[in-house]
């Protein structure tokens, strides 16, 4: 029986039809970073100090200037941690209107030492430092209520975690352009809903629906390239499908820049969601899932308006599709199938550990680096620029050495990176940082690799299912990071690299406990996966090569 690689040999491995394909698809990926970075620009929490009706009122008959306003009625203005929280969320216990407060120093009357005042939490809400808006400043998520921004991101993050499990499971079951659509429209829909909430529950839920289909629906995109393209173009398009993710990086920027007010900004970045539902009449189901569920005329049909849109012609000798002998009737995927054969669960184990450690080191750097300063759209164009070199130093290594080795040197760089900045001391900042952004750049190409390997890795059946399970950790890890950082360093500073380190090398380690994907055509059924870590024996490739070149004679 031949296999869809060996018909997409003949019809085009990455003609017009995979060309037009990838490029929907990679609008898709790009269309994902809002909401899987869009904290930083939503969630903005500009300066902010607590807002009197009295102190506005004397300000204004006093002719103050900003400076002079803060100066006289805000306690603790300073650098230190415990100034900034007295200046941000407390305030004078004094009644600003009584005949005693003069302009010159309204405090001085009151007490000789402003230390000696009364304070208290601020009452009537606050007053932010920015022209815009952000959720932060709409609905006051600070001080007291500053936990209300972490759920807001978690919420996200358990969405992603959910969805996709579930969501997985459903398009390995049902179909991979089917729940593409459905994910699509929710994602859509309740990105809208989330701009125009009117209360701070439900844009929470808003963002949930949000999570639960929104990363499910770019992994099905993934897969779904993945599976169109040729053996010779796997990895190029799956790094290239993450390189658009990147671009969405530098995008979300200017657009973040251009509407400061989050609501405008939410609607600037869901719209154009609605615009991928027409990738109903654009992007056919996947050959290979078909098949796997024994729908041959269907997978043919398709495999025919491919070769057209290619110019070309599928040959008679490969028309005779069929379902393997050994499946009376269609394959249902199953959590089960991913740890039931030795091989397969070694694969998920190793896959799910690197999933949650290229997420914990990746967010963990950038928190642990501290990127803090005047401007924060810059800040996040620079930071992104950095994963570009990551994906072409990929793309020059992975065909020349393989997947294997170049993804367990970068864990390992990041690792490394991590150890050596504990023992840089904190005079050598430019060193600091440079060795940082090595870490940043050798988890980002963890990153990638292992969303490429990933569908690699396990049988048509269940690869949709075994790449978002395993993908799931990372939303495990997204939760936790926060608390790794910010916990560990109120112990040692440096604690939290010494646990990166530990985890990138291990991460490192494991992979070179998987079989080298590098030439070999995607699984096809559990027997095939469990294979791959057996090499080819001289025999057998003989035999192999023999029986392609008689194919070839005959078509």
């Amino acid at each position: 029986m031949p296999t869809v690689d060996d018909i997409l040999e003949h019809i085009g491995e990455f003609h017009l039809f995979q060309k037009q394909t990838f490029f929907l698809l990679a609008l898709l990926s790009g269309a994902f970073t809002p909401i899987y970075v869009g904290i930083v620009f939503l969630g903005f929490t500009p300066n902010h100090r607590c807002w009197s009706l009295g102190v506005a009122e004397l300000s204004q008959r006093c002719g103050w200037s900003l400076a002079e306003e803060l100066n006289y009625t805000v306690p603790g203005l300073g650098s230190a941690e415990e100034a900034s929280f007295l200046s941000q969320c407390m305030q004078y216990e004094v009644d600003w209107n009584q005949s005693t407060v003069d302009c010159g120093d309204p405090l001085s009357s009151l007490a000789a030492n402003r230390s000696h005042l009364p304070l208290s939490p601020c009452q009537h809400g606050w007053v932010y430092d920015t022209p815009g808006s952000s959720i932060v400043t709409e609905f006051n998520l600070v001080c007291a209520h500053s936990w209300m921004l972490d759920l807001f991101q978690s919420v996200v993050n358990v969405g992603f975690f959910i969805g996709a499990i579930g969501i997985g499971y459903l398009a390995d079951r049902f179909g991979r352009k089917f729940c593409l659509l459905v994910t699509i429209l929710i994602n859509a829909t309740s990105g809208v809903l989330m701009a125009v909430s009117p209360n701070y529950v439900w844009m929470l839920v808003f963002r949930f629906v949000q999570g639960l289909v929104s990363k499910a629906g770019w992994l099905i995109g993934y897969i779904l390239i993945t599976e169109f393209v040729g053996l010779g173009y796997r990895r190029t398009v799956g790094i290239f499908y993450q390189v658009a993710f990147t671009f969405g990086l530098l995008i979300l920027a200017g657009v973040a820049y251009a509407l400061p007010h989050w609501r405008w900004l939410q609607f600037a970045v869901t719209l154009p969601n609605f615009c991928f539902l027409l990738y109903f009449w654009c992007i056919p189901e996947s050959p290979r899932w078909l098949i796997s569920q024994n729908k041959n005329a269907k997978a043919m049909k398709i495999i025919k308006q491919i070769a057209k849109k290619n110019g070309k012609s599928v040959p008679a000798s490969l028309q005779r599709l069929r379902a393997d002998e050994d499946a009376g009737e269609k394959l249902n995927p199953s959590f089960l199938d991913l740890v039931r054969t030795p091989q397969i669960r070694k694969h998920t184990l190793i896959l799910m550990y690197n999933w949650f450690t290229s997420s914990v080191l990746y967010q963990g750097l950038i928190m642990h680096m501290g990127l803090a300063g005047a401007n924060i759209y810059l800040d996040f164009f620079y930071s992104a620029l950095v994963e570009f070199p990551a994906a072409f130093i990929i793309i020059l290594t992975i065909d020349r050495v393989g997947r294997r080795y170049p993804w367990a040197a970068s864990n390992m760089m990041a690792g490394a990176a991590c150890l050596a900045s504990v023992f840089i001391p904190d005079d050598l900042q430019w060193l600091k940082v440079t060795v940082a952004c090595l870490g940043r750049m050798g988890i980002t190409m963890a990153y990638e690799m292992v969303c490429l390997v990933n569908a690699e890795l396990y049988p048509t059946y269940i690869r949709n299912l075994g790449v978002l399970v395993c993908s799931s950790m990372c939303d495990i890890g997204g939760i936790i990071t926060p608390f790794l950082v910010y916990r560990l360093t109120d112990i040692w500073l440096e604690f939290p690299l010494v646990v990166f380190a530990v985890v990138g090398l291990i991460a490192g380690g494991l992979v070179l406990l998987l079989p080298e994907t590098k030439g070999k055509a995607l699984p096809e059924t559990i027997e095939d996966a469990e294979n791959m870590q057996r090499p080819i024996k001289k025999k057998e490739m003989r035999i192999y090569l023999q029986g392609k070149k008689a194919g070839l004679q005959l078509s």
